[in-house]
């Protein structure tokens, strides 16, 4: 099954079409494709725990894990202890790709497009994409914004619906959850989604 999924997502990436022609919209077009990959994995019966493996590593190249972090728990980020930070890490990196393969659960024949060009924000850029229904109904509008880093770019934030800042969505949660020198109750906060979005095949 393992080899048979590897196999269907290495087909998937190469029949995709090129979406990314600025290193700007790299991380968001392999995004993009890594999401396809694990919408047709689960229409095709393939587990939780398979599309979850599929699609980690490419979260985690395509995002700044560690700053999105940070600027999502706020100014206290400072104040928690060493060991508490690499806790988090570990579970928001799960918490988001698991997000991922929840909500992107099933194919029928979607698309995503990708804006020719980039908007300007100061140092980053927005990279703006539509996922598109087979259907002809409406699109839904998924912004990046993406920040330069060694090597290349990577996403420091989603916007839904163009204005929508997933970071800001995420520091309004967490904010209540994190005290000065303590996040034990977003700790446990996270590994409960994290159970929750998948149905309880992650136990972190």
């Amino acid at each position: 099954m393992k080899n048979f999924l590897a196999a269907a997502a290495l087909l998937t990436l190469l029949a995709a079409p090129s979406l990314a022609d600025t290193p700007e919209a790299a991380p968001v077009a392999a995004l993009d494709s890594g999401l396809l990959a694990t919408m047709k994995a689960g229409s095709a019966g393939a587990s939780f725990q398979s599309r979850y493996a599929a699609l980690d590593p490419v979260v985690e190249q395509s995002f700044d894990m560690p700053v999105i972090l940070q600027n999502s728990v706020g100014f206290l980020w400072s104040t928690v202890p060493p060991d508490q930070q690499a806790t988090l890490a570990k579970l928001f990196e799960q918490f988001t790709v698991a997000s991922y393969v929840s909500q992107f659960s099933g194919y029928g024949g979607q698309s995503f497009t990708i804006a020719p060009a980039e908007k300007t924000l100061g140092t980053k850029k927005i990279v703006e994409t539509q996922l598109v229904p087979s259907d002809g109904s409406t699109p839904t509008e998924l912004d990046y914004v993406v920040a330069p880093v060694t090597g290349g770019w990577q996403i420091t934030d989603v916007l839904l619906n163009g204005t929508i800042s997933q970071v800001a969505v995420h520091s309004s949660d967490f904010s209540a959850l994190v005290n000065s020198g303590d996040a034990s109750q977003l700790i446990t906060a996270l590994k409960g989604k994290i159970t929750a979005l998948s149905g309880g095949a992650l136990s972190p």
